[in-house]
């Protein structure tokens, strides 16, 4: 869908981008360009790659060789893990080192509470707070770095409808004020719900890159179709 896209039209493009360990290839791109906005999901069953891939694109693992070229800087990024990484303190504190560490100024620690709904948490020590609050407060800590690029690693896996429903929220709200969002996800119905475009994986190669009501209404690829249809595990 993207791949016609110019450098500048494209937020990021990837170029034979391989990641080979002990002799096995588990990422094999040939090319794979994104657009500036909205939220791109990357799906696929158990082992395509696509944490890898994440991974690869926030720059914490080097490919075997090709490119990932991005028109912001990998300072301007910020990535959440399904487990989040927290210091023990509380919320509040948390956003304020988040903060500091960038040289921002803390006046909007208040707006990053009650934006990701953790306004009364503010004196709560992270540790004491629920699944779900905790995955808000790090997304929280990332969006305090003000990151152009938002990278999620299946954010929601854990957590009840209501928690989930509470986290595409915000990243809804994110993406519209103009945040480019990638998101593992491993939910069928929580890509439908919030993805503008999906990026389809299987063994480190990408399948399908549709968008969003394309791709679940029209896959093109029997692989999709069973995956789509739940015969392939997620």
């Amino acid at each position: 869908m993207y791949d016609g896209l110019t450098l500048e039209q494209s937020f990021l493009r990837a170029e034979g981008l391989v990641l080979e360990v002990d002799g096995k290839r588990l990422i094999d791109i040939p090319k794979l360009s994104l657009a500036h906005n909205g939220i791109t999901v990357l799906m696929g069953p158990n082992g395509a790659g696509k944490s890898l891939l994440l991974r690869l694109l926030h720059g914490l693992q080097e490919p075997t060789s090709g490119l990932v070229i991005l028109n912001t800087d990998q300072q301007a990024q910020a990535m959440v893990f399904q487990s989040p990484v927290l210091l023990r303190r509380t919320a509040e504190a948390n956003l304020r080192f988040a903060r500091r560490t960038q040289k921002l100024s803390l006046d909007v620690l208040p707006e990053l509470l009650d934006r990701v709904r953790l306004s009364d948490k503010a004196r709560t020590p992270a540790r004491r707070l629920s699944g779900g609050e905790r995955q808000r407060l790090a997304i929280a800590q990332a969006l305090a770095t003000e990151p152009e690029v938002l990278l999620l690693d299946e954010p929601t896996a854990s957590l009840d409808p209501s928690a989930t429903a509470l986290i595409e929220d915000i990243l809804l709200q994110t993406a519209r004020q103009g945040v480019r969002i990638v998101l593992v996800t491993h939910d069928v119905l929580q890509a439908r719900r919030i993805a503008e475009d999906v990026v389809f994986l299987s063994q480190g190669r990408v399948v399908e890159h549709e968008l969003s009501k394309t791709f679940f209404d029209r896959p093109k690829t029997d692989m999709a179709r069973a995956y789509l249809d739940g015969r392939l595990l997620a």
